[in-house]
């Protein structure tokens, strides 16, 4: 099992979106892949055509309840595996983060209870920015692609994620290392050109692509599909194919896929 976190440090970059779109393409690829929805908004489901298959159950209360993860999984219409998070009130989220803040393991104790096999890989997603679940994650990621825009504010939080990544992943033997995907890139604005540069200066090889601003993302959604599925000749699948590629080659090369 190799463990693929999907994050950010400010909200509303398309992170979820890259996070289900991710999940699909490798299991295009041929990879055994379970995501696993550990944002409170609870919205992976919409992506994958799983909304009508979840409701309030999920891994949150059935770690609040000690039911079992594989209980809760479910497949939606696009044929990927899906623990979602589940619905739960404001009480029970406050005791779910108190049992991740006292337990350092807790995610890993769970995703090794699912018994997948070896070659699994694992996608994550999480809420934006310092989190009890963001913690988790990345105290078990092997891998982890941090989801940008191409603007002021997305650069100037670039430092708080790197911060976090040192903190819990670097230093770690089984840390394969971070990347960057620049989301919702307008090539038709100036601005939004040299902000991509800007952050290319910044982080290097580490930028392994480039999404454009395309509305079949938009519209994919609102048919609860991906849009690899919805717009298999768009540009934004293009570009997200692309990134799959690098996270599938740097897997190959730490032993973790079948590519």
């Amino acid at each position: 099992m190799k463990t693929i976190a999907i994050v950010s440090a400010k909200g509303g970059v398309g992170k979820t979106t890259v996070a289900a779109n991710l999940g699909l393409a490798l299991r295009l690829a041929g990879q055994p892949t379970l995501v696993v929805d550990l944002d409170p908004q609870n919205a992976l489901r919409f992506h994958l055509g799983a909304d009508r298959q979840t409701g309030i159950s999920g891994l949150a209360r059935a770690s609040l309840n000690g039911t079992p993860w594989r209980d809760v999984s479910v497949q939606g219409d696009s044929g990927v595996h899906l623990l979602p998070f589940g619905q739960i009130n404001e009480d029970d989220r406050i005791a779910l983060e108190q049992q991740m803040n006292q337990d350092k393991h807790w995610l890993a104790r769970h995703l090794e209870s699912l018994a997948l096999p070896q070659d699994t890989l694992v996608v994550l997603d999480t809420p934006p920015g310092p989190s009890a679940y963001l913690r988790q994650v990345l105290a078990c990621a092997e891998l982890a692609i941090i989801v940008t825009l191409p603007d002021a504010a997305s650069y100037a939080t670039l430092p708080l994620i790197e911060s976090l990544i040192t903190q819990y992943c670097e230093g770690r033997q089984d840390y394969l290392g971070h990347a960057y995907i620049v989301n919702q890139v307008d090539r038709t604005k100036p601005l939004a050109r040299d902000a991509v540069q800007v952050i290319r200066n910044a982080l290097g090889n580490r930028v392994i692509g480039s999404v454009h601003l395309d509305p079949t993302v938009g519209e994919a959604l609102a048919y609860g599909k991906t849009v690899i599925e919805h717009a298999p000749h768009s540009q934004a699948r293009n570009d997200l194919a692309a990134c799959t590629q690098w996270v599938v080659q740097q897997l190959h090369a730490a032993g973790g896929s079948r590519a």
